[in-house]
């Protein structure tokens, strides 16, 4: 059975743990490892909570998830001001960022929780995050070498 599912959500924080619910009840409806299910709603809480603290005034965002046998995939748009995520287009990159004191500890939780993590600007101009999490729990966690 697939689960597919788009929302439109108030830029506020209590629109974070109600859209991390539902997708923690689609998860877990379809049985998914509970490792899994914690790795992936966690990176989804801080994609919606960063659109909360940084998109700035304006009326909402969206969350789409779409998951199958294999992988959840999940998209949130939003309308804000965004950043260059071409500045975190591999870990390397994303570390130096963080060091450099820009923030990205967040960016870099997500990262080491989901498979695929992806930034763009749409041509409409609205910013996507999207993420994909493969529906086992190995490997899990990659954590960036600091060496």
């Amino acid at each position: 059975m697939d689960i597919a599912f788009t929302v439109t959500l108030p830029v506020d924080v209590d629109s974070v743990p109600f859209v991390r619910g539902l997708c923690r009840q689609a998860l877990e409806h379809l049985h998914v490892e509970e490792l899994v299910v914690e790795e992936t709603t966690l990176a989804l809480t801080e994609a919606c909570a960063n659109v909360v603290q940084h998109a700035g005034p304006h009326a909402d965002y969206e969350v789409s998830v779409a998951i199958d046998s294999n992988v959840c995939r999940i998209t949130v748009i939003d309308d804000g001001s965004g950043f260059d995520g071409g500045r975190i287009a591999d870990r390397a990159q994303l570390e130096r960022v963080s060091l450099e004191g820009d923030g990205g500890a967040g960016l870099r939780l997500m990262q080491a929780l989901v498979d695929s993590l992806d930034f763009r600007q749409d041509p409409d101009g609205r910013h996507r995050v999207s993420l994909e999490k493969r529906l086992s729990s190995r490997p899990s966690l990659r954590l960036l070498d600091r060496n």
